[in-house]
């Protein structure tokens, strides 16, 4: 909070006299006599707590100082000013900020890192110059990073909690949020990059004017979400990538993204969640534009059977093209090798569908497999819960038959006593009604 105490004095005038006259003396070449002067009218203006009068004998000296290069004057200044007893805060905050603006007209790379070493030491503990010090330390970050030393980048800014600062707009926040992420990533530091991702609110994406955040946002965390391997997620972000008006406007970009969207669906674990997710992305009108991707996704919605090397031959040329199966990466081949599993585990879900018991052999034939390899996929979507199947080994036969509920098994016993009862009952009426007819017949005869 700034000083809120009425001015005890209205010094503007002087202001108005001493300043000119100060900037006259500094262009002259006396420069003492000019920061004499200001340094004069600073203590003046401080005592009398007019701000006014103290903020522009403060921006005086640092732009004094900036227009003649006196950048050890400068650093000296700042520091000096910053720690004066009954500073006035709004005033140290306007040469803060004037001071930052002279950061790119420094003459070399050593006197812009003295100057912004400065300005973080000087704005170091102060709340009504986080803003600044945040500035600050995003530059000299920039320049760390340039240099190649990404860590030393990453805990300039990883030190500043942005998300507590009250005097930041929020979309300035965010942006920083994000060069935190992009940093974290780039250092592989993933863990930090997934705490760093929660500080910010998904809900502040859907304004328009944040649409370029919200891009940002999205690519990076499917960096994150690719190296964990976390397909369901990369696709979910790339949905809400390619719902962006400003993606869905170019076609290049929506069609990129919608392929991405393809793979990725298709590259994720089979559960509840997934089946529903590949119809929607199924049912997206847009992908009858680019056919044989809709082609490609409907084989692993229909219920029939695919040959890897089939699919291979007429898809292969889609997927090879794609950055993310790149086989000169390892992330690549792991892809591929994930998109052939994918391939198997819906021809094992198919053959449970229509066989409750098959021979290990006919299942072999069927996946294009040895017989470990067979069995290897069949206990991976059985420990997975993907489908119910045991295997005889001694036999050579696998069943597909689910396993019961106990529940399910009492009531349906339970049912079975009910009918075997009902029909016990009609039997004996039955019976009982032959037994009368019979009766009646003898004892007309008689």
């Amino acid at each position: 909070m700034d000083n809120i105490e009425k001015p005890k004095a209205d010094l503007s005038e002087l202001a108005a006299s001493q300043i000119p006259e100060a900037e006259q003396l500094a262009q002259q070449g006396k420069t003492d006599e000019a920061f004499e002067k200001l340094l004069s009218l600073e203590k003046q203006s401080r005592v009398a707590a007019d701000l006014s009068s103290n903020t522009k004998a403060l921006s005086a000296i640092v732009r004094i100082c900036c227009q003649l290069g006196l950048w050890t004057q400068l650093n000296d200044y700042v520091t000096l000013l910053s720690k004066k007893h009954g500073l006035l805060k709004q005033a140290v905050t306007d040469m803060i900020k004037q001071a930052v603006e002279c950061i790119d007209k420094t003459p070399d790379s050593a006197t812009k890192m003295e100057l912004l070493n400065t300005l973080r030491t000087v704005t170091a503990g102060k709340i009504f110059v986080e803003v600044e010090r945040a500035r600050v330390s995003r530059i000299l970050a920039s320049i760390k990073e340039s240099e190649g030393n990404i860590a030393e980048a990453f805990d300039i800014l990883q030190e500043l909690q942005v998300e507590t600062f009250g005097s930041m707009e929020k979309r300035e926040k965010t942006d920083f949020i994000l060069e935190q992420m992009r940093l974290a990533l780039a250092k592989s530091d993933f863990s930090r990059a997934q705490i760093i991702s929660r500080k910010i609110n998904t809900k502040f994406f859907k304004e328009t004017e944040n649409q370029d955040l919200k891009l940002r946002y999205y690519n990076l965390m499917i960096q994150y979400a690719v190296h964990e391997n976390q397909y369901l997620q990369v696709c979910k972000y790339f949905r809400q990538i390619f719902d962006t008006p400003k993606v869905q406007e170019k076609e290049e970009q929506w069609t990129e993204v919608l392929q991405n969207i393809v793979y990725f669906i298709i590259l994720s674990p089979y559960d509840n969640e997934q089946s529903d997710l590949i119809h929607r992305v199924y049912e997206e009108p847009k992908l009858a534009k680019i056919g044989i991707y809709k082609d490609f996704l409907k084989c692993f919605i229909t219920n029939e059977l695919m040959r890897w090397p089939k699919i291979e031959e007429i898809y292969g040329h889609l997927w090879k093209a794609n950055q993310f199966f790149d086989d000169k990466s390892e992330e690549g081949k792991k892809h591929c090798q994930d998109l052939h599993r994918r391939v198997i585990e819906h021809n094992i879900r198919v053959i449970g569908g229509y066989y409750s018991r098959v021979t290990v052999k006919r299942l072999t034939q069927l996946l294009d497999l040895s017989s470990e390899e067979a069995e290897r996929f069949l206990s991976d979507l059985v420990v997975n819960k993907t489908v119910q199947a045991r295997i005889d080994r001694p036999a050579g036969i696998v069943s597909f038959k689910q396993k019961a509920n106990p529940n399910t098994v009492l009531n349906e016993w339970s049912m079975n006593i009910n009918s075997l009862l009902d029909l016990i009952v009609k039997t004996t009426h039955l019976i009982t009604k032959e037994e009368m007819v019979n009766n009646s017949g003898l004892a007309k005869a008689v």
